[in-house]
Order: structure tokens, then C-alpha cells, then sequence
């Protein structure tokens, strides 16, 4: 083993679970993905994979999972997408079976960090990672440093009112994660529709759902009720980020998912109402880019919370 401590990264997932070590300065290797299951069977086989590494007394482990969480006491907390998943002293077990230390993260500060140190966020020094996938959640890096809050919910962005009525996200009409979220998204399409007058693929008499993936291929093509509605998301997700912009002045924001795969049809109206809203000063100041790391995030969030931790970053430009 070199001096410094070897890494070892757990990305606990509602669907998979990934077991990866670093890669040079910026890059992971996963050893291991597979499917999550319960407690007991997922477990045993990230112990496996760990075991397979042969890992030292001083090694570090990082794990990120989706809240809530007690990220002190190293426990996961029933998450919605973990049924099962009750009070598991994740970071006690690693620690009892291979020694070492270990950190659990909540995901979205996670991949905040991932960014940070590995993908489109490098080289800042205040930078919001907004999730704008299934969900609205947010990290923030404030002077250099990964900002959690008092309670540790700093960064819960989704929650943040835009409109009196809308779609429903974390547990709240009009919100930012109601608008600017899968969910969300697919929710404002089946309202809209029926008020829609064009020529549209889509059918109010169909029980399917609309969902954001089917709405990008459409805008693709044309489809003008696509469009509309990536027009009105785009709006929403400017009134979000100015909000942002001027309370945090931020050098940087990333955002992943479905802006990474939408930007095109967002980015015009988003814009606009930046222009409009934001502090002109701080809007020059702050570029706007998708996420960088793509489907490995994950990885990467596992890994870059242990490096976190031990002022392991890597240089920056």
C-alpha cells in the first residue's frame, strides 16, 4: 500500500449498488455492480467485493446513498427507495469486518463533490450541484468546502416554492423539484395537455404516462407540445437558479440528468429569465454547465467523499 491511505468507494443505489477505487487523479475503476436487494444479501456482497481487495487497517471508505440519513452516526435511515433499509449502521459494519474509517454521505452532496473534484466543476470555489433527475436535490461548495447545514439538509433546494400551484414535489405544490424533476415534469405534461390546442404525438385520451425521456425524444422532432413544455421547465428552472444566484453568488453551477440530456430545448428560456431576475454582476460570474461524469456519478460521489475527508482533493487547474 502507498503512504497515503488506499480508497475504497460504496455507491448504495434504490436499483444498484457499485464498489469502485480510484483512478489516477480523476478517474474510478468499479470492481464490482449489481442489483440492490435487502439489507443482508447486499451487504455480503459489497463485503465480498471489498474482501476481493484485499484492504488494509488504514483504509478509507466513502459511501453515498440517498436520504434520510444520521450521516454522524453512519446510519441509513429507511430511504424511500431502500425499503428494508432501517437504521443500518452502514459505517460501523465496514469498519468492525476491514478496520479503517469510514463516511456516509447523502448522494446529492455526494455527487456535489464528484463534480467538484472530477467533472464539470473543477477549478471552483462556490459551486451548486443540482440532481434534476427522479428528483430536485442540490450539494452546495462554499469557500472551497462541502456546506451541510446545521442539521445537515443544507442543499435541499428542491423544497423551494416557485409557483402557489403546480406539480407536486417533495411533498409540495409548486416547488422547484415539482417543475424542474422527472416527477414533476411528467405531471405538468398531463396537465397541459389537455389545454393544449396544436398538433401534438401526444393523446389526452391515453392512459400512459408522459414521461421526461418521452418529451425530450418528441421536442427532438418537433412536436410543439414538447416543446411548450420545455419552454415552461426552462422558466421554472431559471426562477430557481436566480434565486440561487443571488443568495450564494456562485462561480459555477452543475446540473445533471435530465438537463445534461435536455439543455437544448431548456437553456433559451432559462436564460431569459436570468437575464431578467438574477443579479447581473453575479450572473456573468456564474457558468452554467451539464454534469461532466454521466452514469458513473455515482462512483465517482463513493470515491470523492472519502477523499473529501482526507483533503485528498485533487489539484485544480
Amino acid at each position: 500500500m502507498s503512504s497515503s491511505p488506499a480508497i475504497i468507494g460504496i455507491d448504495l443505489g434504490g436499483t444498484k449498488c457499485a464498489v469502485s477505487i480510484p483512478r489516477g487523479d480523476h478517474g474510478v475503476d468499479e470492481v464490482d455492480r449489481f442489483a440492490t436487494s435487502g439489507p443482508e444479501p447486499t451487504l455480503a456482497r459489497i463485503f465480498d467485493a471489498i474482501a476481493a481487495l484485499k484492504p488494509g487497517p488504514e483504509t478509507v471508505y466513502g459511501v453515498s446513498c440517498g436520504g434520510p440519513l444520521d450521516a454522524k452516526q453512519g446510519l441509513i435511515l429507511s430511504p424511500p427507495n431502500l425499503p428494508g433499509w432501517d437504521r443500518i449502521a452502514v459505517c460501523d459494519q465496514l469498519t468492525r469486518r476491514f478496520g479503517g474509517r469510514a463516511w456516509l454521505m447523502n448522494d446529492a452532496n455526494a455527487c456535489a463533490l464528484a463534480e467538484w473534484q472530477d467533472g464539470a466543476g473543477r477549478g471552483s470555489r462556490n459551486l451548486i450541484f443540482l440532481t434534476m433527475g427522479t428528483g430536485m436535490g442540490g450539494g452546495l461548495i462554499i469557500e472551497g468546502r462541502l456546506f451541510e447545514g446545521t442539521t445537515g439538509d443544507a442543499g435541499e433546494v428542491g423544497h423551494l416554492r416557485l409557483a402557489p400551484d403546480g406539480p407536486i414535489g417533495f411533498g409540495k405544490t409548486g416547488s422547484f423539484e415539482g417543475f424542474c424533476s422527472g416527477g414533476g415534469i411528467a405531471q405538468l405534461a398531463r396537465r397541459r395537455l389537455g389545454e393544449f390546442g396544436g398538433i401534438t404525438r401526444f393523446k389526452p385520451s391515453s392512459t400512459e404516462p408522459i414521461t421526461a425521456r418521452d418529451l425530450g425524444i418528441a421536442a427532438g422532432q418537433g412536436d410543439a407540445f414538447a416543446l411548450s413544455i420545455w419552454t415552461e421547465v426552462g422558466t421554472r428552472l431559471g426562477e430557481g437558479l436566480a434565486l440561487l444566484i443571488d443568495l450564494l453568488n456562485p462561480d459555477c453551477i452543475v446540473i445533471g440528468s435530465i438537463f445534461a440530456r435536455c439543455e437544448t430545448f431548456l437553456v433559451p428560456a432559462m436564460r431569459s429569465v436570468l437575464e431578467r431576475e438574477a443579479l447581473g454582476p453575479s450572473l456573468r460570474a456564474c457558468r452554467i454547465v451539464p454534469a461532466a461524469l454521466g452514469d458513473a456519478i455515482g462512483s465517482h460521489a463513493a470515491v470523492a467523499i472519502a477523499r473529501y475527508h482526507l483533503s485528498l482533493q485533487p489539484s485544480r487547474p
